[in-house]
């Protein structure tokens, strides 16, 4: 990894943003949790097991796990349009992706859990900060789970690998560009969701995973220290 290479916020190659992450930040909701990388910010709320309405979309084999993730119209610096978008319904369904594998759903038939995730503020990786939220507050409404996962995005600008990129990096307009490459894991490191925004060969993107399971261990244990804080479950 090149040590010269400067990114636009001084970080190292491999450095992540300062994170923390805090549960049962919304009194109401069944389980809840904030996690942020430097100026992003998540919130998520759960509420369920529940009945699930309406009766047609019930899966009598097991549970359902339903996720809304929304950006709020004042989380970047131009206001965008409140409600749901094409953007918004396809990180929804993502984030569903990369909840599933370690949720234990099949222990609730006929059943539905929400998830609702909003995005306070936004300095890029909102889908990797919503989707830490979402496990600790699926583990803080008690919900089974298998594992705990963590997401983490690594970008490469130009030809040089970091780790969590902002938007400044996003923009990247250097060489061949940015591109940006979420990645969320188990603990054990096994992946549980991987997108690609651009182009990168077969060696750099195994590189990309080799970079995102170092990130997302310290992810992790951020995640667990929180938990334990209020006795939530691993």
């Amino acid at each position: 990894m090149t040590k010269t290479f400067k990114r636009p916020d001084g970080r190292k190659p491999d450095e992540l943003r300062p994170i923390s992450a805090k549960v049962g930040v919304i009194p109401n909701a069944d389980g809840s949790a904030m996690f942020s990388f430097g100026n992003t910010v998540a919130i998520a709320a759960v509420y369920g097991p529940k009945e699930h309405h309406p009766r047609n979309q019930r899966n009598s084999a097991k549970g359902t796990l339903r996720c809304n993730y929304n950006m709020l119209s004042f989380s970047v610096t131009d206001r965008i349009r409140p409600g749901p978008s094409r953007r918004s319904t396809e990180i929804s369904k993502i984030t569903e992706w990369a909840l599933e594998p370690v949720v234990m759903i099949d222990n609730y038939p006929n059943r539905v859990i929400d998830v609702h995730i909003h995005i306070l503020q936004a300095d890029a990786s909102t889908r990797c900060a919503g989707i830490n939220a979402a496990i600790m507050a699926l583990a803080h409404a008690g919900i089974p789970m298998k594992d705990l996962v963590s997401s983490v995005s690594i970008g490469k600008l130009d030809k040089q690998l970091v780790t969590d990129l902002t938007k400044k990096e996003e923009d990247w307009e250097e060489g061949e560009g940015a591109t940006d490459i979420p990645i969320t894991m188990t603990h054990e490191g096994k992946i549980t969701h991987i997108q690609l925004d651009g182009k990168i060969g077969t060696k750099q993107l195994n590189e990309a995973v080799e970079l995102a399971g170092k990130a997302t261990k310290k992810i992790y244990e951020v995640q667990k220290k929180a938990l334990k804080e209020v006795g939530g479950k691993e």
